[in-house]
């Protein structure tokens, strides 16, 4: 897969190039804007500087942005053992030299995503809902495909287009929200004595720098779509490949589709790295990052023949009713057998109530609580700034002793003592909010506590009045 990984490199510049183009025109209009006569070469001094300093930020840290702002929080093990077991198992099958960080995201949505400048530097984040949601072969058919994305270096592409349409989004919005603030005249940013010497032509280029300012996140978007529906395909491909079991990854993604539960942490920048996209874009498939979901699995289900590349290209071929080369000549040269095998579970019954108690569990879990199994079998959960050395229980009155150093331990190492939230109230009548985790949180007309917490993934809202 050699060749594909120079295209996606290739690609990546490419992308890098063009959007760079649209930053310096954009620079230019609003300089000249804003400063005229000659404050178009400012505008692009100006964009050359963010261009730069963006760049480093993107190939030193851009994943780590990315994460932050998905508020995905790396775990250990002890977490969730299955989920560093699956990553274990398709890191070998992908032969990659290390694995990935892993993180989970506290919300009920079921998506995932990988990220990262190399295979070296990667992540994977699966959401709470997700890891709840799905059986062994199902999170392994995920978790490959993200894989594939690790192993294609998309999430180099992903991580700079991310953080390059970022910047052009915020430098647009943040010149339209002035122009709109200024009554769209102008009188703000411009001197008077240029306005009066630029005349009908400085009115000309403040249009031009407006309708820029608009097109230009549109034209950055469309560069970003162009190759990313693609780059889906093919991981689906390889996820299919990796686990030998394409039902895996079609029953994932029928069930991330079925799906109605918001990810409230997703963006317009942070929506195209998911493995289904979390917006639910509607629009013409022109603005659309990933291609249709029910057609992705109407792929993965006509293999019915075989897991390799080739396999996957002739489903992809009969659903399409047209042959455009999805995988790689060096792919489809590859006329080995690959067998698909049988599915690790049979039967499997969804008890939703189990899968409700699941999701709200490994929330705490990522949040620093500590679980202390009473002898009556009643599993009761502690919160990271539970400070008792003995607790009672609920249901047998037994006293039991807390770990209070194994609880101190596993605060200090997810940074739980930090992840307070805070909510200011802005009247005296009901009020609500939305929790990180996407519960909906409300407060009466006579609530008077210093705090909340959230019923779902155990976190602390701090009330200030």
């Amino acid at each position: 897969m050699w060749e594909l990984i120079q295209a996606n490199k290739s690609k990546s510049l490419f992308l890098f190039l063009c959007m760079g183009l649209v930053l310096f025109f954009l620079g230019y209009f609003i300089g000249a804007a804003l400063y005229p006569p000659d404050g178009g070469i400012i505008g692009i001094g100006v964009a050359l500087g963010v261009w730069i300093i963006l760049s480093l930020i993107s190939f030193m840290g851009g994943d780590q942005i990315l994460l932050l702002s998905s508020n995905a929080r790396e775990v250990t093990h002890d977490v969730h053992p299955q989920l560093f077991n699956v990553v274990d198992e398709m890191k070998i099958a992908a032969n990659l030299s290390g694995r990935p960080k892993i993180y989970i995201i506290n919300e009920q949505s079921p998506n995932a995503f990988a990220t990262g400048r190399k295979p070296e530097k990667s992540s994977i984040a699966v959401t709470a809902g997700l890891l709840s949601r799905l059986n062994r072969d199902e999170l392994q058919g995920v978790i490959a495909h993200e894989m594939s994305h690790i192993m294609n270096r998309d999430i180099l592409f992903v991580t700079f287009a991310g953080v390059m349409l970022g910047s052009i989004v915020i430098i647009s919005d943040v010149f339209l929200r002035g122009m709109w603030l200024s009554g769209g005249s102008g009188r703000r940013y411009g001197s008077s004595r240029s306005l009066k010497v630029g005349g009908q032509a400085q009115l000309i280029i403040v249009a031009a720098a407006i309708l820029f300012a608009i097109l230009s996140p549109i034209l950055a978007r469309l560069f970003y779509f162009a190759i990313s529906r693609r780059r889906e395909y093919l991981a689906d491909a390889n996820a299919a490949r990796l686990t030998r079991y394409p039902e895996g990854l079609a029953s994932a993604l029928e069930k991330i589709a079925s799906s109605n539960i918001p990810l409230f942490s997703a963006n317009k920048i942070t929506a195209p790295m998911y493995i289904s996209d979390p917006l639910g874009n509607k629009l013409s498939s022109l603005y659309s990052t990933h291609p249709p979901i029910s057609e992705r699995i109407k792929i993965l289900r006509t293999m019915a023949h075989g897991a390799n590349y080739s396999d996957y290209q002739k489903a992809y071929a009969a659903i399409k009713g047209r042959s455009p080369i999805i995988v790689p000549r060096s792919g489809l040269r590859d006329k080995a057998t690959v067998p698909i095998r049988k599915p690790s579970i049979k039967g499997e019954k969804v008890d939703k109530k189990e899968q409700a108690r699941n999701v709200g569990d490994l929330m705490r879990a990522v949040n620093g609580f500590a679980f202390l199994i009473c002898a009556c079998g009643l599993k009761m959960k502690m919160p990271p700034d539970y400070r008792e050395p003995k607790i009672k229980c609920p249901r047998c009155g037994r006293e039991n002793e807390v770990p209070l150093a194994e609880l101190a331990a596993g605060a200090a190492a997810i940074g739980a003592a930090m992840t307070s939230l805070f909510y200011s109230r802005r009247t005296k009548g009901w009020e609500s909010f939305h929790c990180s985790c996407g519960r909906l949180l409300q407060l009466a007309p006579t609530f008077s506590g210093s705090h909340v917490v959230c019923p779902s993934c155990g976190r602390k809202t701090i009330i200030k009045s």
